[in-house]
């Protein structure tokens, strides 16, 4: 983590069983703060960033501490890269306890590369990322049929295999 002292988070909310938000049964912690403003987006609330409710880190990991159903957790908003160093810090802490990471973004996943030539924090939270939903919500492009996303643009990187292979991999989910 760049800054070490980074204790506090201002959250719009926290699901602690939620099966929408990625594969499994996940904890989904949705930041406050996002620039993108996105028209028909289903948390408007979560824009300002001076909204929400501040939460310590310690108090947002027991959100997905000792549940053995859990797959993972869920990093969204708002948008997560409006606090990039607290939501890598949370993300390292799900790693160590075996759960997997998936960050919902309004950025696109080529941006936040670039952004993250300059920014530490960001470059932090792609590298702890399992899974990035990127892009915005494109209300002409919503659909309902979209596993995971909620518009026809938004794509599921895999970013585990996008670092190994060199080239965007996107998200296969398990056949049933």
């Amino acid at each position: 983590m760049n800054n070490q002292s980074i204790t506090t988070m201002r959250l719009y909310g926290v699901v602690t069983d939620s099966i929408v938000d990625g594969p499994g049964f996940r904890t989904a912690i949705f930041t406050q703060g996002c620039m993108h403003h996105c028209e028909g987006c289903h948390n408007p609330d979560s824009h300002d960033p001076s909204g929400g409710k501040e939460w310590t880190l310690d108090d947002i990991e027991v959100k997905f501490t000792n549940n053995p159903l859990l797959d993972g957790i869920t990093l969204s908003g708002g948008d997560p890269f409006m606090q990039p160093a607290g939501c890598a810090e949370l993300a390292r802490r799900a790693h160590a306890k075996g759960l997997n990471v998936w960050t919902f973004s309004g950025y696109t996943y080529e941006h936040l590369l670039e952004m993250a030539k300059t920014n530490a924090d960001f470059a932090d939270l792609l590298n702890e990322t399992d899974v990035l939903v990127d892009g915005p919500f494109v209300l002409a492009l919503r659909s309902l049929d979209l596993l995971f996303a909620g518009s026809k643009n938004q794509r599921l990187i895999d970013l585990q295999k996008t670092r190994e292979t060199g080239t965007i991999t996107l998200y296969q989910p398990p056949q049933w």
